[in-house]
Parts: C-alpha cells; sequence; structure tokens
C-alpha cells in the first residue's frame, strides 16, 4: 500500500500502482467529470498514471485556468491532426502544441487547405469528440518509434531530436503521435473548440525549410468561455491597426514600392509630426541634443561595432560603391559612437545625451511582417546618453521616469518590465567577456531593485553588446511587443575606444545607454490606432473638426469665416461643401472618427456660435466660437 496526501491535506491508502483516475472516482463522481489532469508530487501527469510510492495529489480542473487550458489545447491540437489525417489521406504531421490563446498543428497535405475547409475539418473533429475515444499514454525505445512512424519523415526527425533512449507516445483510436503530453482522458472531454485560420509556416521555424500548412484553433472549458473568446477576435479585428490605418487614411503599401516599406499619408503624417514633436520637445527639457545622421553606413562601421558579425543577417545586403562597401542601418548606435568620438569631453559634460528620430532598415521575413507593427522601414524614437560608471543608476532612473511619464500621458496601463539577459550557452549571439557582461546585469538588476518597479526576467532576449529593460505592452488585438527600451552598453565605448576626461585629468573609458521611449514610431502609431481605436485624442486627431453647413447656399460664408478662424489658430478642420444630405455627412464624418462635427444652421449664423457633435455621442452642444477656440488649445496643452 502507498498513501497518497490530498490537497487538503487528508490521507488515502490504496495499492501502489493504482491509477489517479480510480482515485479520482472513489473521492467524488462529479470531481471525475470535472478532472483535466492531475498534479503527482507537484508534477502535472495524465489521469491514468499510476501512483507507486507515497506521493501528493492534486486534481486540476477547469478551476485552474492556466494549466487546463494549456492541457486541453494540446489535447485538441490532436483532436486536429486526427480529423485532418482522415480527411486527407497522406497528411503527414509536424507540431502542434498549445499556445496562449489556443494551438495551431502543421501539417504537410497533399492538397491545398483554405479556411473555407474549416467548417469541414471541425465537424470531423466533433465527431471523433462524440466517439469519446481513449486517450493512452506509452513508451516506445527510439528504433521502435522511427519503425511506427516510418511514413512520417517530420515525426522521424523528431525523434531522432530526443535525448532519451525512451519516446513518448500519445494513441487515440488510429490515431499516434510522438508527444511528451500530458492530455485529457478521452476525446470526448474536447467540446468547447473553434477553427480560426490557416497558414504558412517553415517547419521547425526555418526559412531553408519547405511551408507547412499550419491551422490554428483555441478551445476552451466552457461554452461561455468559447462564446467571450470570439467576441473578443471580433473586437480585434475592428482595432486591427492595418483595417484602421487604410480607413483612416494613416499609411498604406504597395509590392510596386516593396514590401514591408509604409508609405505614410497625409493623416498618418500629421499623427507622425505631432508625435514627433511631442517627445522632441520633452527630451530638450531634459538636456538632450538632437542630431541627424545618415541611414546608410560603411561596412566597416558595422564591422567595427559588431553588428556585420552578429546582425549581418537581419540587414539589407552591402552595396558596393567605387571601392567601398555600404549597408542600410539598422541601428544608429554606430553612427552615435563615432560622432561622440570626434570631440574631447570631460566628465562635467556627462552624462552626454544624443538623440534623433532615425531611419532605420532591417531585412525581417516576409512572413513576420505585420502592418506597421513589423516592418522593413522605420523610424526610431533613438537616444545614446554617455555617462560615467557611478552615473548609471541616476540615468536609469531619469529614463524609466521620461518612459512613465509618457505613458501616463497617453493613458497606457497595461505594460510589464522585462529585464533581458543573454544566454550564456549562446557564445555566438552575443560578444564580449564575461566579466563585462556579469557586471552589467549585476548593475541593471541592482537599478531595478532601488527603483522599486516589479519586473521579470529573460533569458537569451538581451541585445548582443548589452544587458536590457524592455517594456512589453499586450496590443489590444493580442500581439506581445517591446515599445520601450533601455539597454546598458560597456562593449560598445571599448569598440570604438571612447574616453572623456575624468577629475583626474586622465582618458577614462565612458558607459553607454540606449534608450527608445516611444521606441519604433511606426509601431508606436500601430499600438495607439490598436488601444484608441482609431478615435486619437483631440490634440493628436490628424483632423479635429468638420464643418458641415446645412444649406451650402445660406451657411457658406459663415463657414469660410470659421475657416479663417480655425487657420489663424492652428485648428486642423476639414469642410464638406459636397452636394450630399446632411445625415451622410455627419456620419462620414462619424466613420473617420473625427473628434468634432460641427454643424452649421440658422442659428449658428444668426447667433455666431459654434454646434458640435463629439465623436461617439448623440448630443449637440453649442458655445461661441472663442470658447470652442480655447477647448480646442486647452486639448493641446493638456494633451487630452
Amino acid at each position: 500500500m502507498v498513501k497518497v496526501e490530498l490537497k487538503d491535506g487528508s490521507i488515502k491508502e490504496v495499492e501502489k500502482g493504482t491509477l489517479i483516475v480510480s482515485v479520482v472516482k472513489e473521492l467524488s463522481n462529479s470531481l471525475l467529470k470535472k478532472a483535466i489532469v492531475a498534479k503527482l508530487n507537484d508534477k502535472v501527469v495524465d489521469l491514468k498514471t499510476p501512483i507507486n510510492e507515497d506521493s501528493k495529489l492534486e486534481v486540476i480542473t477547469p478551476e485552474d485556468k492556466e494549466i487546463s487550458f494549456e492541457v486541453i489545447n494540446h489535447s485538441c491540437a490532436h483532436l486536429l491532426a486526427q480529423a485532418m489525417q482522415r480527411l486527407y489521406k497522406g497528411t503527414l504531421c509536424g507540431v502542434g502544441p498549445a499556445i496562449e490563446e489556443g494551438f495551431y498543428y502543421d501539417f504537410a497535405v497533399p492538397e491545398a487547405v483554405t479556411v473555407d475547409d474549416l467548417a469541414k475539418i471541425e465537424a470531423e473533429m466533433k465527431k471523433i469528440a462524440k466517439e469519446d475515444l481513449a486517450i493512452n499514454h506509452y513508451y516506445l525505445l527510439k528504433s521502435d518509434a522511427k519503425a511506427k512512424f516510418s511514413y512520417d519523415k517530420y515525426k522521424i526527425e523528431l525523434i531522432d531530436a530526443i535525448d532519451d533512449d525512451n519516446v513518448g507516445i500519445y494513441e487515440q483510436g488510429e490515431y499516434a503521435d510522438v508527444c511528451r503530453g500530458p492530455h485529457v482522458i478521452s476525446t470526448g472531454r474536447l467540446k468547447n473548440f473553434k477553427l480560426l485560420s490557416v497558414a504558412g509556416a517553415y517547419w521547425r521555424g526555418d526559412s531553408k525549410n519547405e511551408v507547412l500548412t499550419r491551422i490554428y484553433g483555441t478551445c476552451w472549458n466552457t461554452p461561455e468561455e468559447l462564446d467571450d473568446y470570439l467576441k473578443l477576435i471580433e473586437d480585434r479585428k475592428a482595432r486591427d491597426h492595418r483595417k484602421l490605418g487604410k480607413q483612416l487614411g494613416i499609411f498604406m503599401f504597395d509590392d510596386l514600392v516593396g514590401r514591408g516599406l509604409p508609405m505614410w499619408l497625409p493623416n498618418g503624417f500629421i499623427v507622425r509630426r505631432l508625435l514627433s514633436d511631442y517627445i522632441i520637445d520633452k527630451e530638450i527639457d531634459l538636456g538632450y541634443n538632437h542630431v541627424l545622421t545618415p541611414a546608410i553606413g560603411n561596412v566597416e562601421l558595422y564591422k567595427t561595432s559588431g553588428h556585420w558579425a552578429h546582425y549581418k543577417d537581419d540587414m539589407f545586403p552591402k552595396m558596393d560603391v567605387d571601392d567601398e562597401s555600404y549597408v542600410l542601418r539598422p541601428m544608429n548606435c554606430p553612427h552615435h559612437m563615432v560622432m561622440f568620438r570626434s570631440q574631447l569631453h570631460s566628465y562635467r559634460e556627462l552624462p552626454y545625451r544624443i538623440a534623433e528620430i532615425a531611419a532605420d532598415f532591417r531585412f525581417e521575413a516576409s512572413g513576420a511582417l505585420t502592418g506597421i507593427e513589423r516592418t522593413r522601414a522605420f523610424y526610431q524614437n533613438d537616444s545614446h546618453i554617455f555617462c560615467m560608471p557611478s552615473q548609471i543608476g541616476d540615468v536609469f532612473k531619469e529614463v524609466a521616469k521620461l518612459i512613465l511619464d509618457v505613458y501616463n500621458d497617453f493613458g497606457f496601463k497595461n505594460y510589464k518590465f522585462r529585464l533581458s539577459l543573454r544566454d550564456p550557452n549562446d557564445t555566438e549571439k552575443y560578444f564580449g567577456n564575461d566579466a563585462l557582461w556579469e557586471r552589467s546585469e549585476r548593475e541593471l538588476r541592482e537599478v531595478l531593485n532601488q527603483l522599486g518597479v516589479e519586473y521579470y526576467e529573460a533569458i537569451g532576449e538581451a541585445a548582443f553588446y548589452g544587458p536590457k529593460l524592455d517594456v512589453q505592452v499586450k496590443s489590444a488585438i493580442g500581439h506581445d511587443v517591446t515599445l520601450s527600451t533601455i539597454q546598458l552598453d560597456y562593449q560598445l565605448p571599448e569598440r570604438f575606444e571612447l574616453t572623456y576626461i575624468d577629475e583626474k585629468g586622465e582618458k577614462a573609458r565612458p558607459v553607454v545607454i540606449h534608450r527608445a521611449i516611444l521606441g519604433s514610431m511606426d509601431r508606436f502609431v500601430a499600438f495607439l490606432l490598436e488601444e484608441t481605436k482609431g478615435v486619437f485624442p483631440v490634440w493628436l486627431a490628424p483632423v479635429q473638426a468638420k464643418i458641415i453647413p446645412v444649406n451650402l447656399e445660406y451657411h457658406k460664408e459663415y463657414c469660410d469665416n470659421l475657416v479663417e478662424v480655425f487657420k489663424k489658430n492652428k485648428i486642423r478642420f476639414q469642410t464638406d461643401y459636397r452636394d450630399e444630405k446632411l445625415g451622410y455627412k455627419i456620419r462620414e464624418a462619424q466613420t473617420q472618427k473625427i473628434p468634432f462635427q460641427l454643424v452649421v444652421g440658422d442659428n449658428e449664423v444668426k447667433n455666431g456660435t459654434i454646434t458640435y457633435r463629439r465623436y461617439g455621442e448623440q448630443a449637440q452642444t453649442t458655445v461661441s466660437v472663442e470658447e470652442f477656440v480655447n477647448m480646442i488649445k486647452d486639448a493641446k496643452e493638456n494633451l487630452k
């Protein structure tokens, strides 16, 4: 007999080898119906796992949302794979993991599968779920596993990559897969799922490999949760910056210009200019020196910085001109290093801040391009701060405060600080010696602890020259993106042999802090579009007011007078003098998400007033022209 300690602390004795499912059944039939998997001595395992020693047992139910969600989605990926092999004979299966909001599975399918086929695949999945097939786990020796999956080259590759001699297999009906699990006890536990989309994906994420068909789906514990998630997806579609950017005339792409190369339309340029003015004004107040440097550089510059050795694959190919080779720059630090090096600096000047709204270019894989969130040409709100080692803490605090001030101005609340560290086992990705890395990581951690901000650590996310603090945001459509970053760098000052004159009159090596507040201006606009659903605050709206006369013949003169007042006070406006119905004009202004629609009729002309309707509201408000102008000025002053 072995002793089993339950979650409530009670002890139950069972025969050695008893399956967890038998214990759960003895405890409660209702608990068995809810059970997803279990924790045995804090390890998540299948319900059919035998208990062979004194153990702690905890039954995982839908109330344990994180674990149960991952398990049912991993199991649903297998359900999808079984349906695919039934429907498309000869289908080979790649990998099918659970992901943050569901699952996917990659397939090599004998014929094309499109989104129109998802309903058919779903129907087959529901049929298999109704069959309530038992899901069983067992192990095979590698040689036996390879024999079992000899027909599937992808499974053979996965088996070869396993270190252990034993390979875990999961089987349900005629379907089997190489998997560590755990999984639910039977296919009947998988009821509330939905297939979402079809995409192409390189096998194992390597662009040198063939493209497989990736099918995404999601599975939930209850119909209500699934319904809520599908409503969330619809909301995200309405917020997608690619849709809003086109609707509001913010940006465009054209393959004739080039994939991943955004062109900013008049409304978008206004937003970009206002954001640039906003952040530049803040930086000037804090002592930043703004500069302008070329968007290309000599290859030797990037060899000196280390980018050529560590980042070349993400750069555009070099261009040979006369006896030199140039490349489009992926970032701006090398230019700023050379600029600092060109003059003699005293410790009294430090920290010395160089800032730039700079054009950068990176050769992102075509499959990674995402509107203006991820492009091949973008602008960075970039800066490099050259300081003494003793100033690191104060500079970091200053930059962190600027980030928080900006986020407060825009009302951002859902963000996390990530301490991005190197992977010491990846010698190719990072350069520099261990001592400098250990020092910089230790100092950055100490600064964060002094700041008292909550953060989490991420191994392998550091820049190749140093650790960094990234501000991670969850976009309204569910993307996890880096918005702002602060990076500590001892390496580039060494490589560029940067110096300053210290208190003793001797040459000393500065430390460089790289920082981006708005980050990529393009990505920031994408995030802002999705956060606001395209409803910019008044100070940032490309068009702040639309003037709509009730009757063009009788009211145009007064509208023209308003135009002159607005021009004088730098209010951004449009007039709608088209021969269209008034209701149509108002609805169109709403569609364009213009903050104020001004309807000019007899009363406004007679009284010299403005009657406006705010975007998204039905109520109309009448004010004097002076009051309206002051309201717009106040919005600019207070970033409303």
